[in-house]
């Protein structure tokens, strides 16, 4: 029987993790993008350079999307497309932290349907396929079941919590924060923390292997607008987005301000 696309992406996610971790952050060469685009490293390049091999070699008729390559409007073409970014949190990896990750999901016709975050150096793997639940290292994971926003702890960066973003007096939210946007999607649909948000244009490559996971552990994920996401747009950027359990996720969706 033919591997399932969640079987290769979890292959093809600790394969990453041997080689990433072969680089240190401190000394692997690096690179600032154009236009703000923030650091890249070789250890970013190497990790691309394998996953594109691997991934597009065994389904050669899915689509690319992918951080570290050249952006290539044909993925539109592809009923199929995998959407990946080789390390998110590369500021992390290069400061030395634990706290990156390997982010490889499959979304077809817009919808994620296969997905693992890995973080080599926390020995953590979370992984999801559609209609199959999430796990984290193979057991069954899900999102907590807090109703209230006072108290809920909320993964966010600071700008997030700006006045003008919200109705009314800012929430009264425990406050949490983690560098890696697919880490904090992880963790939330672990149900260590209660929901996630971040309000900027947010590319897909940081949040689409996150999606389905916190979907499949029981998470409602949409946009800032509470819009659902979808994958492989033109400009491969969403409003932002916004996670936690269905109750929880609309108290937070109607106060923050249209």
């Amino acid at each position: 029987m033919p591997e399932t696309d969640l079987d290769l992406l979890i292959q093809a996610a600790r394969a990453a993790g041997e080689i990433a971790t072969g680089f240190s952050g401190e000394t692997a060469r690096r690179w600032e993008k154009s236009d703000g685009a923030g650091p890249v490293t070789e250890a970013d390049l190497a990790v691309n350079e394998m996953l594109a091999g691997t991934l597009r070699g065994a389904r050669p008729d899915y689509g690319w999307l992918s951080e570290e390559t050249e952006d290539d409007l044909s993925r539109l073409d592809h009923e199929s497309v995998f959407i990946v970014d080789p390390i998110d949190g590369t500021r992390s990896f290069i400061e030395g932290s634990r706290t990156w990750a390997h982010a490889l999901a499959v979304a077809r016709q817009g919808v994620v349907t296969a997905a693992v975050v890995y973080l080599p150096m926390r020995d953590k793997l979370y992984a999801a396929a559609a209609g199959e639940g999430a796990s984290l290292n193979g057991a069954p994971i899900h999102v907590s079941g807090r109703a209230e926003m006072s108290g809920a702890t909320m993964l966010a960066a600071k700008p997030n919590y700006n006045p003008e973003h919200w109705q009314g007096e800012v929430p009264a939210l425990e406050r949490a924060y983690r560098p890696s946007l697919a880490y904090r999607t992880s963790v939330v649909a672990e149900g260590r923390f209660d929901a996630m948000l971040t309000l900027r244009p947010t590319w897909e490559w940081d949040v689409a292997a996150g999606d389905l996971i916190l979907r499949e552990a029981g998470a409602v994920t949409s946009d800032r607008r509470a819009a659902p996401l979808r994958f492989n747009n033109e400009r491969p950027k969403l409003d932002g987005m916004l996670a936690a359990n269905p109750r929880l996720h609309r108290e937070i969706a109607n106060a923050l301000a249209r």
